[in-house]
């Protein structure tokens, strides 16, 4: 029997890649060093002058070893938000003083939803282990975070492609939750089928209604093509994997297709490129966010209906030089014509501008209601 050449070359290769593991936690080690010490000296977090010269350095380095430039600043970007979350996580568990290292957490969908990678990426940086609570539609997280049930809710509250989630918008005025997180989730469509099936012999595609609206671009290649609604992608994944045939096709994240036994077929199609959705994570205690990592904070108000009502809440914003990230207006059931204001501004809430803001705002404004104050989730 003739033995594969190329066995004793990949053989090095895993052993260089196993010394690449060793010495990415060697520089973990190191970043908890780190954050050890900026925490006693109350230093922030980020120092982007450093990050920017040690990127610069490194990719003229890399230029001795005729590296692509792309590929070094790609890297390095991936290991330094490893670290700066990490720093965050520490931060923030000596602040609110928690040292739980399990949870469980609802979401939309079954496994395999979108909502389901955001709660394992978010679960990645804060918990060694997770429960998972998979809900059927957005009312029921709030309430089993509510009643208990669950700790944290993972919910979709914006897509750079088709916009807001109202009625996440619309639940959270009713609710006594906080915002205790963020978490932005590339979002890359893929044609997923089995093994069999290629682009060609397709002739039905399975997904929720967003997907479709968001690749009618790539569909538009394919007007053979059956469209077929879910209630989720992950229904569609599931149901393209149990009929296990070549002409069907469920439109779906890569994660949620390796877990249904599919394979991608097209990949990153969508008619906008950069397709992000935004998530809030929900708690019924709110956090601590320290002074040393950049914050969020989201109110909601209500102003009243005489002319410059809004303008004039903004302008204090404005005169206490707090940036607003975000302005959602939402109607008020029951309150015909009347509408709620839900605003992010980049700040800490405890800060003095912040209170001062926010005191100024409740004397103008009918209703105003911290919801949150959270880890900014912007690394680069």
């Amino acid at each position: 029997m003739t033995t594969n050449p190329l066995l004793p070359l990949r053989d090095k290769i895993t052993a260089l890649d196993k010394q690449l593991l060793e010495l990415l936690v060697q520089r973990r080690e190191l970043s908890t060093e780190v954050v050890n010490t900026k925490i006693k000296a109350n230093i922030p977090v980020r120092d982007l002058e450093r990050e920017r010269i040690l990127i610069k350095t490194l990719i003229e380095k890399g230029k001795d070893y005729h590296l692509d430039e792309i590929f070094i600043k790609r890297l390095y970007q991936i290991i330094i938000e490893d670290s700066v979350r990490l720093q965050q996580r520490i931060l923030q568990e000596n602040l609110n003083h928690n040292t739980i290292k399990s949870a469980n957490i609802a979401f939309l969908g079954p496994i395999g939803s979108y909502s389901h990678s955001a709660t394992r990426r978010y679960a990645a940086h804060h918990f060694d282990q997770i429960i998972e609570s998979s809900c059927s539609n957005f009312k029921d997280i709030f309430d089993q975070v509510e009643n208990g049930s669950v700790d944290y809710g993972v919910l979709p509250i914006e897509n750079t492609s088709s916009g807001s989630i109202n009625e996440v918008y619309d639940l959270l005025q009713k609710t006594n939750l906080h915002i205790i997180g963020e978490l932005s989730l590339p979002i890359d469509h893929c044609i997923l089928a089995n093994e069999e099936a290629t682009l060609a012999t397709i002739d039905t595609v399975y997904s929720h209604p967003q997907p479709f609206q968001q690749c009618t671009n790539f569909l538009a290649n394919y007007p053979n093509w059956k469209i077929v609604y879910c209630d989720s992608t992950s229904s569609a994944m599931d149901t393209v994997a149990k009929r296990n045939q070549p002409n069907v096709a469920a439109i779906g994240n890569k994660d949620g297709g390796e877990l249904y036994g599919l394979q991608v077929l097209e990949h990153n199609f969508a008619n906008q490129k950069e397709n992000i959705t935004r998530f809030i994570i929900l708690a019924r205690k709110a956090v601590e966010v320290s002074d040393q990592i950049p914050a969020k904070t989201t109110i909601l108000m209500k102003t009243g209906q005489q002319a410059g009502a809004l303008v004039d809440a903004l302008l204090i914003l404005r005169n206490h030089d707090i940036v607003m990230t975000k302005l959602e207006s939402r109607p008020i059931h029951g309150n015909p014509w009347e509408e709620m204001f839900y605003i992010d501004m980049q700040g800490n809430l405890e800060t003095v501008k912040m209170q001062q803001a926010l005191k100024e705002l409740s004397s103008i404004t009918l209703f105003l209601k911290v919801l949150g104050c959270y880890p900014s989730d912007s690394v680069f």
